[in-house]
């Protein structure tokens, strides 16, 4: 009566999903002569918990590259050099509009993020 590692996986990420509420429906036993449970998980919500598990990595680290465009920015902005702190935010405007279609940050976040660096890069040119 053992679980394999993938279904084993799958299981844990479902509960997760359905909530406190449906702990019963996460199958317990497993048949030792089918290998299947009393309950199966239908295959769409197997792989939409593949897919979940694929964006997820996809969009951590689409947040991290921009995040490290956002930071050179405002490392270009403390060391006092206009020139670097424009040319730095000239190169994040994209990532982070490109955040936006790709749905992993809020346009008005972005807008935000933008209006208020270009704000700091302005004052310090000035």
């Amino acid at each position: 009566m053992r679980v394999k590692p993938a279904q084993a996986r799958i299981i844990r990420i479902l509960s997760g999903a359905l909530g406190t509420g449906f702990c019963c429906a996460i199958p317990i036993a497993i048949d030792p002569e089918s290998g299947t449970s009393p309950w199966q998980i239908p295959p769409s919500r197997k792989k939409r918990a593949r897919q979940n598990e694929r964006r997820e990595d996809i969009n951590k680290a689409r947040r991290s590259r921009i995040r490290t465009f956002v930071r050179k920015v405002e490392e270009a902005i403390l060391s006092g050099n206009s020139e670097a702190a424009l040319a730095a935010l000239r190169a994040a405007q994209p990532e982070l509009a490109r955040g936006v279609t790709k749905g992993v940050l809020h346009k008005n976040t972005v807008s935000r993020k933008i209006s208020r660096l270009a704000a700091r890069v302005n004052a310090l040119s000035a």
